[in-house]
């Protein structure tokens, strides 16, 4: 009996003690997730030095552009600005992006062009930590991609290679090679998959990330965008265009504006860094917001994500009167720092009897009332105003609500 009681007490110290460290690890919190910034426009104004010195005390690392193939598979250099990537004490990615449109390249070729470029960035004051490549092929190239990378790897004696990789190449065997030839990877979840369903969709990017994570065990990062697009379509229904850069007002038919909000991406990083799937590192953001890119978040939005922030902030609409006599112009304020989603409707009183909507905003009316209705969803920034229709009522002094 006392054997029996001696053994029986052990077992109960033994599970007591696996219960308490599988509490200690369920308590304990994860690795912050670090972050790191593309630098993807080709013109270094003084727009993007002063978003990097902003934002730099927040950023692990920069990931600039600095060469693109031509149709010929040859590389077109680009021209950094390395006096405001040294200044900023950052390490440097050097990012070389292949079209994903080429059916077949010169191997030989890419690679001299490739060392070539990552020589000229050696030997001097900039850390350069490794060198990306973005390649957004087919899954049919990705043999010869992985053949590519396996030629280029040695070519980087020792620093860090690391890809763009697609949810499309989930469901490739030829994945697992690719992966192999690399240290490290960083998922795409954003994307025109369907235009029609937006550019980011969160439970979709998570699930694309956990099924990444069980294909290697390289360290991965994902990368998430602080951007929108205008998509348009053909008479046929086929994808026309993509425009991420160029801000167009006024929505057609055939076309329409993508934009990754910023409450959406927030909860997704808070839901990643309380539950990170297996190797993931880190977030990448595409792209550095800068004062004149007319379709990203601005600064203090992207850097309220980062730091998890809370993003509120309130959108105001008054009319004023306009240049044509009789009317009223219908203008949205955003007083505060933060971007703030573009109100779905704005209602305007019974002492308005005729009214229209402009910059993505049209006239909807019923028996009694006339709104101003969104007809998609979007971002206004921070200290900044937009009109969103006219309006020609008894009374000058218009009172109009806004509905969130």
């Amino acid at each position: 009996m006392i054997v029996i009681r001696f053994r029986l007490a052990a077992l109960l110290r033994t599970v007591f003690f696996a219960a308490s460290m599988w509490l200690v690890a369920c308590s304990h919190p994860s690795r912050p997730l670090t972050h790191d910034a593309y630098i993807w426009q080709r013109a270094w104004t003084p727009a993007v030095t002063q978003a990097m010195q902003g934002s730099a005390g927040d950023i692990r690392a920069w990931r600039v552009l600095a060469a693109q193939t031509d149709r010929a598979g040859r590389l077109q250099v680009f021209h950094p600005d390395r006096v405001a990537l040294l200044a900023s004490g950052k390490p440097v990615m050097l990012v070389v992006r292949i079209d994903g449109q080429l059916v077949q390249w010169d191997e030989a070729q890419l690679l001299a062009d490739t060392e070539a470029l990552w020589k000229d960035w050696q030997g001097g004051d900039i850390r350069i930590a490794g060198l990306e490549i973005d390649h957004d092929c087919g899954t049919a190239r990705l043999p010869a991609y992985a053949h590519y990378l396996a030629a280029l790897h040695p070519l980087l004696q020792g620093a860090t290679l690391s890809i763009t990789a697609l949810p499309a190449w989930l469901h490739s065997p030829d994945l697992s090679t690719v992966l192999a030839q690399v240290d490290e990877s960083v998922l795409q979840v954003h994307a025109v998959r369907d235009p029609h369903a937006g550019l980011f969709d969160s439970a979709l990017a998570l699930h694309w990330a956990d099924d990444y994570a069980q294909r290697s065990d390289k360290l991965f990062r994902i990368a998430l965008p602080t951007y929108g697009s205008r998509v348009s379509w053909d008479a046929q229904g086929r994808l026309a265009s993509v425009q991420s850069e160029a801000g167009v007002l006024d929505a057609g038919d055939d076309s329409r504006e993508l934009l990754a909000m910023p409450q959406d991406i927030a909860g997704f990083l808070q839901q990643l860094q309380r539950d990170p799937p297996s190797h993931l590192v880190g977030i990448v953001w595409f792209r550095l917001p800068t004062m004149q890119d007319d379709r990203a978040w601005n600064l203090a939005t992207w850097l309220a994500v980062i730091r998890q922030q809370p993003l509120h902030g309130e959108i105001t609409a008054t009319a004023r009167p306009s240049s044509t006599p009789g009317t009223l112009d219908l203008l949205l304020q955003n007083p505060g720092e933060l971007d703030m989603s573009l109100p779905k409707v704005v209602a305007l009183p019974q002492a308005c009897a005729l009214a229209d909507g402009i910059n993505g905003y049209a006239l909807e009316s019923s028996r009694d009332t006339l709104s101003i209705k969104r007809l998609q969803p979007g971002l206004l920034h921070g200290h900044s105003q937009r009109v969103i229709g006219w309006a020609r009522c008894a009374t000058q002094g218009a009172q109009l609500h806004v509905e969130p």
